[in-house]
């Protein structure tokens, strides 16, 4: 299984940015896909609209096996390093586990 994230870069505070994350491979039952991201010297923290002020929006399309991050008015303490998360069943019976993709990095400049 591996997870292909794209989408991140260098963006002036106050811009967008989309990310996109595919999963691929052996994949037969996706129970869900989302964000994390770790700044330098932190800890990887779950991103979600309700904790970005609402200026971050995920969106799933599972049968495509793909999750989006739109993320708006983007401000210099969202510089960090994007994951994308999957937890993911490869047979019938088999345990849904969790993958990561590489990576994106993402940089506000102010």
């Amino acid at each position: 299984v591996q997870l292909q994230a794209s989408g991140g870069g260098l963006v002036q505070a106050g811009g967008s940015l989309r990310l996109s994350c595919l999963a691929s491979g052996s994949i037969f039952r996706i129970n869900d896909m989302g964000w994390y991201r770790q700044a330098s010297g932190k800890q990887r923290e779950l991103v979600a609209h309700s904790t970005s002020g609402g200026r971050f929006t995920i969106s799933r399309d599972i049968l495509k096996k793909t999750v989006y991050l739109q993320m708006n008015n983007l401000k210099p303490e969202d510089t960090a390093v994007y994951y994308c998360n999957a937890q993911i069943s490869q047979g019938m019976g088999y345990p849904f586990m969790h993958y990561w993709g590489e990576g994106t990095q993402v940089t506000v400049s102010s």
